[in-house]
């Protein structure tokens, strides 16, 4: 079989070709004290107390030192730092003593002009023909880019740690700063109404975000008030400068006519023209109400207006509940002009008045979280709580909003207005 790359016999220039045998020759002639001494890494011998009997050029080099000055006058400790050589001895010597290698411990070692280098060490133990030990052999290998790495490392992590601190700051100041914008939105209490009990509550769904759900009382002058309750469409700040602007408008509209259609219609025109024309369209759903006596002494008589929300819930003192039809009421301010009709009901002694947002109704319930609270569920709440006072329903349907868990993932705002069960005292 003919061969073609057939390999030249030693010495034969020609065969290979001049070159490569000039270097086959120079192969051959290296010495292998040359390839110790001129190592990319540190090496030294050291007898069994550390005495160092000799050590590469390399090395020298690194330290600043001769050889003459290092060879049989210094041990290897003397070249580290001093918490090298604390390390050395209270941890390197013992663990090469037992175990005859230790591989790969950083540690630094000092120049002259005390400068340190960090390195990486290894150590063997050399042992005679009988087993006893002769000498230790040392490799150093600089690890100054890794020390330089890792320290680059720190830094970022050092940095990426001040940033998360500062997020976790500006985090809790904005939140902190939501919760009271948050608050200015809602009543920081409820006023007294004379032989009524009144309660609210308002579930934040984030506290990261302002939610767009609200309500109010407020008197009207003489024995009359005034309340409402509602929804803003969307979140954050827009949809707080929405909450902020109905709220006002209602009290205003409300002072200048109690008519619960009226003051409706006056936000509604107001929402329209404020926002209809501004690309970003917003609207809310709304009930708004009226409290005055009744024929009889004792009574509540209720007029109310809604435009696009739920229907209140009526709790009877004689056990019933059942949902007060509100009949038409578009959404408010998505038209310019809207028709919102008048419902009535007297409240008598016992008896509670219970408006909420559809957060509540809308909360997911059961396995899976598949299933909606919905109206059927709010309707046997109302029957099992139906006779108790304002406060104990608000408190039995916070629980209930706990119980929803991650279900309930939208804002909720609850407000219950009753008259004072015969006997009782008046509370807010």
């Amino acid at each position: 079989m003919c061969r073609t790359d057939r390999e030249p016999e030693p010495g034969n220039a020609e065969a290979g070709g001049g070159a490569d045998a000039a270097a086959f020759t120079a192969l051959l002639e290296d010495s292998a004290e040359d390839l110790y001494e001129s190592a990319p890494c540190g090496y030294l011998s050291t007898l069994m107390d550390g005495t160092i009997a000799k050590i590469n050029t390399t090395l020298l080099d690194w330290l600043g030192l001769d050889r003459k000055t290092v060879v049989g006058r210094m041990r290897f400790s003397d070249l580290l730092t001093v918490g090298g050589k604390l390390y050395h001895e209270t941890h390197y010597a013992p663990l090469l003593r037992m175990q005859g290698e230790v591989s790969g411990i950083a540690m630094d070692v000092k120049r002259t002009d005390g400068e340190r280098i960090p390195v990486m060490v290894s150590s063997v133990v050399k042992y005679g023909a009988t087993g006893q030990p002769l000498l230790i052999r040392t490799t150093l290998f600089d690890a100054r880019d890794r020390r330089a790495y890792e320290e680059e490392l720190l830094r970022r992590k050092q940095v990426a740690e001040q940033a998360r601190k500062q997020a976790e700051a500006d985090r809790a100041r904005l939140q902190e700063a939501l919760t009271v914008l948050q608050q200015s939105l809602l009543p920081d209490m409820l006023p007294p109404v004379p032989g009524m009990e009144t309660a609210a509550y308002y579930h934040t769904a984030s506290p990261e975000r302002l939610g767009g759900d609200f309500y109010d009382v407020f008197p009207l002058g003489g024995q009359r008030f005034a309340f409402f309750l509602g929804d803003v469409c969307g979140k954050g700040p827009q949809a707080a400068a929405v909450t902020s602007l109905t709220r006002y408008t209602l009290r205003a509209a409300a002072l200048h006519d109690r008519d619960p259609v009226a003051a409706l219609t006056t936000l509604n025109q107001v929402l329209h023209e404020r926002y209809a024309g501004s690309g970003d369209p917003r609207y809310c759903t709304a009930i708004f109400g009226t409290l005055e006596p009744g024929p009889e002494p004792g009574r509540i008589a209720v007029r109310l207006a809604s435009g696009g929300h739920p229907p209140a819930v009526v709790l009877r003192a004689d056990g019933t509940a059942g949902f007060l039809p509100t009949p038409g009421g578009l959404l408010v301010g998505v038209l310019p002009s809207a028709p919102f009709t008048t419902a009535t009901t007297v409240l008598e002694p016992g008896d509670t008045l219970l408006l909420y947002t559809d957060g509540l109704t809308e909360a997911r319930t059961g396995e899976g979280r598949v299933d909606r609270y919905g109206d059927e569920g709010l309707l046997a709440f109302a029957l099992d709580h139906a006779g108790e006072p304002p406060h104990a329903v608000v408190k039995a349907l916070t629980d209930v909003l706990d119980g929803f868990g991650h279900g309930l993932d939208d804002d909720t705002a609850l407000l219950a207005l009753g008259v004072a069960a015969t006997g009782s005292r008046t509370t807010n």
